[in-house]
């Protein structure tokens, strides 16, 4: 947890209150965090692949507004800050205040990576040595059984799903549904 950004100095005797930026020293107060930077600033969540698009976006168009910089993402190979901004009108929100907060703050502050998940059919019980049976395939529209060489991390080769219904359609009673991150497969 970071340090509060304000303070509310309430006054032990009289009941008096100030809000303020720095603890007050006073013997007869009690100072009250009132929210730190990340409440009031909470930070992006973005894959490693969004992280990496925005980031050389950013350094390619450093002082171009919004309007433009939309309009760019719309038509070169931003793939994913574009299937980002299709999503729903809250992400596009979300794009154009990291865009302009971007201009005042560094990257790192204001975005967190967080993994890539997608979908897998695995085993529900994993066999004697502890390894999950994973839905694969080696050739297209054929597909098979591999185990993995970890015990929850899906192989390469490994069937990724977009969506839980998609990953259902292939379950069986000895099967399930597992959400599990893709990045650095």
């Amino acid at each position: 947890m970071t340090e509060p950004v304000a303070y509310l100095a309430k006054s032990r005797k009289s009941g008096a209150v100030n809000a303020t930026v720095k603890e007050w020293s006073y013997h007869d107060f009690e100072n009250i965090p009132l929210y730190t930077k990340e409440q009031l600033q909470p930070k992006v969540q973005m894959t490693q692949a969004e992280f990496n698009e925005f980031k050389k976006l950013k350094l390619l168009n450093p002082t171009v507004d919004l309007i433009a910089i939309l309009k760019i993402v719309s038509s070169f190979k931003y793939t994913n800050l574009q299937s980002r901004l299709v999503c729903s009108i809250e992400s596009q929100t979300e794009f154009a205040t990291l865009w302009l907060r971007c201009r005042y703050e560094r990257l790192e502050e204001t975005i967190e990576i967080v993994p890539d998940m997608k979908w897998f059919v695995r085993s529900k019980e994993p066999d004697d040595e502890g390894y999950y049976a994973f839905l694969e395939n080696l050739v297209q529209l054929k597909l098979n059984w591999c185990y993995s060489k970890y015990k929850q991390k899906p192989l390469k080769i490994a069937v990724k799903f977009e969506t839980k219904e998609q990953a259902e359609e292939w379950c069986n009673p000895l099967t399930e549904a597992v959400l599990l991150p893709v990045e650095g497969e």
